[in-house]
């Protein structure tokens, strides 16, 4: 059935800008990522994601809320809406202050993020010496108008950002959970920002998915908790299979804080182009309910009666991209190895976040295998994401499943209508074993954890 005895020879896959390559291609091919509206030619820096990667991207999401949210009691779920006015805007400080230094080139007119360029006097485009402009602030939030008349009464923002959907929101949440710092709220959900020089894949893009939480604590826990949720979020990464080799946490220096802000970190990730954010940690004191209270002029404050006191709650806010996390994943989990002459691409997904845990192989298309791999497959969909399978020859359909991250192979042959067992076989080293059926549940799930 197979043609993989034989030990197989790792490769060196550089991380760089051919992993790259390869990680894109097998994107498309795939099915993980397109590129937006590509039969008109594309949309720049939009992506849409297909089969298998839109189930990735939804398995990176269920880990981050089953980390954050369904194993702990401490912290519960808000989904707030896209679309928000003015005032929210307004009093975070995104109206004034959520801009980028932009400069145009004189000589190509391509734009370009002034705090982005190595040389400020060369153009990367044109090559152009001295023929950028001053630098002018570039306000990044999308506007956009609310009902049938574009007035100014009917202005609204497409939100940059999660986190202010959860600060608005607080004393909603705080007396309908009958929560009680320290306690958070969890958010996973779109955002938008007219970022000048998006790229690098799907890594920096106008449309994107954060997964944010905002921990309101008392203010004398602030520090404690906010080293609490580094050390947290570091090993989230870890647990799910990225070496940590690729990964380190990063302190921003005095001068890279937010004016909010007493302390940032960020899980930075090894890219084939450098270090580049994955998750930001930050203590943002009570800024943000302060600015909220003023501007609303509600109180957005906890009143602790065990020992009558009132205080704004600081906040701590671990703030992550799914997007850019999945693409993360996919290229740690990347790998290359000789079998039998051929190259053998693998995605070495966790299988938490594999997008498949099993394909359902019938050895041969003939029609006598094809109803008991039905139930076979019937019998584990209810359990766990399933592919079927039963085109080409059973070692081209193992390749196929190796590169989509498919943990295990399930395939039905001819003794299997005679011993109701069935061939399983292991992504990462290939090994087979003979399995009931009736067993395969138990079989599986434990090893899919």
């Amino acid at each position: 059935m197979s043609d993989e005895a034989d030990a197989p020879t790792p490769i060196e896959v550089p991380n760089d800008t051919t992993l790259m390559e390869k990680i894109v291609n097998l994107s498309k091919r795939r099915g993980f990522v397109f590129p937006s509206a590509e039969i008109y030619g594309g949309f720049r820096s939009t992506y849409d994601y297909g089969p298998i990667g839109v189930q990735l991207l939804r398995n990176v999401k269920d880990a981050w809320w089953r980390s954050m949210v369904q194993m702990r009691d401490d912290v519960v779920g808000l989904d707030a809406a896209i679309l928000s006015p003015p005032a929210i805007w307004e009093a975070s400080g995104h109206l004034t202050n959520f801009t980028d230094p932009l400069v145009d080139c004189r000589a190509c007119n391509e734009r370009f993020r002034e705090d982005q360029l190595e040389d400020l006097t060369i153009c990367p485009n044109c090559q152009g010496k001295d023929t950028f402009t001053e630098a002018r602030q570039f306000n990044l939030m999308f506007k956009t108008h609310a009902g049938p008349v574009e007035s100014e009464g009917a202005i609204a923002y497409l939100r940059p950002e999660t986190a202010q959907g959860m600060f608005v929101n607080f004393s909603n949440v705080l007396q309908s959970s009958r929560k009680k710092p320290p306690f958070g709220i969890a958010q996973i959900g779109k955002s938008f920002r007219n970022e000048i020089t998006p790229g690098n894949f799907v890594f920096r893009t106008r449309e994107f998915e954060q997964m944010e939480l905002e921990f309101f604590v008392p203010p004398a826990e602030a520090e404690q908790w906010y080293e609490y949720w580094c050390q947290q979020r570091y090993q989230w990464y870890i647990d799910l299979g990225i070496p940590e080799d690729k990964l380190r946490m990063r302190p921003h220096d005095a001068d890279e804080l937010s004016h909010y802000s007493s302390g940032t970190s960020d899980v930075e990730f090894l890219f084939p182009w450098g270090w580049g954010e994955l998750e930001g940690i930050a203590n943002r004191g009570d800024y943000d309910l302060t600015q909220h209270a003023i501007n609303s002029g509600e109180k957005l404050d906890y009143f602790d009666q065990s020992n009558e006191t009132r205080y704004t709650p600081h906040v701590i806010e671990p703030a992550a991209g799914a997007t850019r996390t999945m693409m993360a994943f996919l290229l740690a989990a990347y790998d290359e190895e000789e079998v039998r002459g051929e190259i053998r691409t693998v995605l070495r997904l966790h299988p938490r976040l594999a997008p498949y845990k099993v394909a359902v192989l019938p050895l041969s298309k003939k029609s006598d295998l094809a109803p008991m791999a039905r139930e076979v497959l019937g019998m584990l969909q209810p359990l766990m994401m399933c592919d079927y399978d039963e085109t080409q020859a059973i070692g081209r359909r193992y390749r196929r499943q190796d590169e989509l991250g498919t943990p295990f192979c399930v395939t039905i042959d001819f003794d299997s209508l005679e011993d109701q067992s069935v061939t399983v076989r292991e992504r990462d080293s290939m090994a087979q074993e003979r399995v009931a059926i009736v067993d395969l549940p138990a079989y599986l799930l434990p090893r899919l954890i």
